[in-house]
C-alpha cells in the first residue's frame, strides 16, 4: 500500500512516521514532570529516596494516588478485532488507532493514557491479563473489541476490579448520540417516551445505544432492532443474550414476511428515529420517505454513513440528521465524551462508571449545545453560523466548555450516587476546572 498511495494518505502516513514533522514515529511518549539534573535530583526520583513512597504505599495502597500516576494514567486496551471502518485487523496493526486514542484523552482533559494491546481473542485471558495489571491504571478504556466478547469483558471486569471500566465502543457512542437525540426531539418538539426507534446494527454499539436511550426515556416496546439476519425476534435461531434483551413478538406487529427475515424497509415505515451503526447505504431515500414527519436519523457507520448527508437532506427537507463524518453537521464524535468522563472519574477516584455518570454526561453535552458559541469555536472551524438547531445539535470537541461542564456533571454523578471515594467541594472542584480548560 506504501507504494501507491493517494496524497492524503501520504501524508496520514508522514504523519505518523514524523517525516517532514520532527521524525519521532508514532504519536505519543513519555515525559518527565519532576527536576532531574543533579545528583540530589537523581536521589530522590530513584535510590534510595525512592523507598520511602514504596513503603508508604506497601502499608497503605491507597497513597499510591498521592505518590504516583496512578490517579490519572488510562489503559487503552484493545485486541484490534472490530477496529472502526477496518474490522479484525489484530492488536498491532490496530496500535496507530490507540495512540490515537491516547493523544485525545491529553489534548481535550490532560488524561495519560497509554494503549495496551493483547494479542488474543479469548475473552477470558482478556480480563485476566488486564485484571493483572490493572495496579498500574487508574482506569481502562477498552476499545475495537467486537461483541458480543466485548461485553462479557467488561462487565467481568466491572466486577473484579474498583476502578473504572469504560468500553468506549459501546457508551461513547450511546452518550453523545443520546445528547443529539434529547436535543433533535426538542427541536421536532417530540416526546421521548412516545416515539418509535429503529435500529440497524446490533453490535457493541447498536446495543449500547439501545439501552440507554431507554435509561433517557425511550420506552422498549417502541424500538425495534435489526442486525444482518433481518428483525431480531423472540425465538430467532442463535440469539446471543445481549440481542435477546431487544427482541420482540412478532405477533404484536403486523410485519409480512414467510421467512421471517422481515428487513428495514418494513420496519421503518411510520418511525420516528434512525439508528444506524452497520454499513454504508443501507438506509434509502424510499425508506426516509416512509418514516413520520421529522424523522431523526442517526446514520453513524464509518467511514461512509448508512445514508449520505445530502441524500438525505434533498429526499427531505424536514429530516435531521447526524453522523459519524466531521465534514457533515452534526458529527457523533466520541471525543465529546470519555476524555471528559474519565477527567470526572478520575478526579473523585470513582470505583466505577455507572448509568447516572453516563446520563449525567448525556445531559450536559445537551446543555451545552444550547448555549451560545464561542469565537474559539467559530475560529477553530472557520465558520460563523453555529446555532443550536437542526444542523447543530452537538456541541463541538474543540468548545473548551465541554471539559468543564461534562467533568463536573460526571463528578457530581458519581458522588452523589454513592461511586466517589473523594468527596470533593463541588463549587470549588468546578473553579478548578474552569481555571484549567478555559484559557
Amino acid at each position: 500500500m506504501e507504494e501507491n498511495t493517494t496524497e492524503k494518505e501520504k501524508k496520514a502516513l508522514n504523519y505518523h512516521s514524523g517525516e517532514g514533522y520532527n521524525n519521532k514515529k508514532g504519536k505519543t511518549s513519555t515525559a518527565i514532570i519532576k527536576p532531574c539534573e543533579t545528583v540530589e535530583d537523581l536521589s530522590l526520583a530513584y535510590t534510595p529516596g525512592v523507598a520511602v513512597p514504596c513503603r508508604v504505599i506497601e502499608k497503605e495502597n491507597e497513597k499510591a494516588y498521592k505518590y504516583t500516576n496512578k490517579g490519572n494514567l488510562i489503559a487503552v486496551v484493545s485486541n484490534g478485532t472490530a477496529v472502526l471502518g477496518l474490522g479484525n485487523i489484530g492488536s498491532l496493526a490496530g496500535k496507530p488507532v490507540m495512540e490515537g486514542k491516547a493523544v485525545l484523552f491529553k489534548k481535550f482533559a490532560d488524561v495519560d493514557a497509554v494503549d495496551l494491546l493483547i494479542d488474543s481473542e479469548n475473552q477470558e485471558e482478556i480480563v485476566n491479563i488486564v485484571k493483572k495489571v490493572s495496579n498500574t491504571y487508574g482506569g481502562i478504556n477498552l476499545e475495537d473489541i467486537k461483541a458480543p466478547e466485548c461485553f462479557y469483558i467488561e462487565e467481568k471486569l466491572k466486577k473484579e476490579l474498583n476502578i473504572p471500566i469504560f468500553h468506549d465502543d459501546q457508551h461513547g457512542t450511546a452518550i453523545i448520540s443520546g445528547a443529539g437525540l434529547l436535543n433533535a426531539l426538542e427541536i421536532v418538539n417530540k416526546k421521548i417516551d412516545e416515539v418509535k426507534v429503529v435500529f440497524l446494527g446490533a453490535g457493541a454499539a447498536g446495543i449500547s445505544c439501545a439501552r440507554f436511550y431507554c435509561l433517557l426515556g425511550v420506552r422498549k416496546e417502541n424500538i425495534i432492532m435489526l442486525d444482518s439476519k433481518g428483525v431480531i425476534y423472540k425465538g430467532r435461531d442463535n440469539l446471543n443474550k445481549y440481542k435477546e434483551e431487544f427482541s420482540i413478538n412478532l405477533e404484536n406487529y403486523n410485519f409480512k414476511a414467510e421467512d421471517k427475515k422481515i428487513d428495514l424497509k418494513e420496519t421503518i415505515k411510520n418511525t420516528d428515529v434512525f439508528v444506524g451503526v452497520s454499513s454504508k447505504d443501507l438506509l434509502t431515500s424510499e425508506m426516509l420517505n416512509s418514516m413520520n414527519k421529522n424523522p431523526i436519523v442517526f446514520a453513524m457507520a464509518n467511514p461512509d454513513p448508512e445514508i449520505d448527508y445530502d441524500l438525505a437532506k434533498s429526499t427531505r427537507e424536514d429530516v435531521i440528521i447526524a453522523t459519524g463524518r466531521s465534514d457533515f453537521p452534526n458529527q457523533i464524535n466520541n471525543v465529546l465524551g470519555f476524555p471528559f468522563i474519565f477527567r470526572g472519574a478520575l478526579d473523585v477516584r470513582a470505583k466505577e462508571i455507572n448509568e447516572e455518570m453516563k446520563v449525567a454526561a448525556s445531559h450536559a453535552l445537551a446543555k451545552i449545545a444550547k448555549l451560545e458559541v464561542t469565537e474559539h469555536v467559530r475560529k477553530s472551524y472557520k465558520r460563523k453560523d453555529f446555532k443550536f438547531g437542526r444542523e447543530y445539535i452537538v456541541p463541538k470537541p474543540f468548545d473548551k466548555r465541554v471539559a468543564v461542564e461534562v467533568s463536573f456533571a460526571v463528578a457530581k454523578a458519581a458522588i452523589e450516587s454513592g461511586v466517589a471515594k473523594i468527596n470533593l467541594n463541588l463549587e470549588e472542584y468546578r473553579k478548578k476546572l474552569e481555571g484549567k480548560f478555559l484559557k
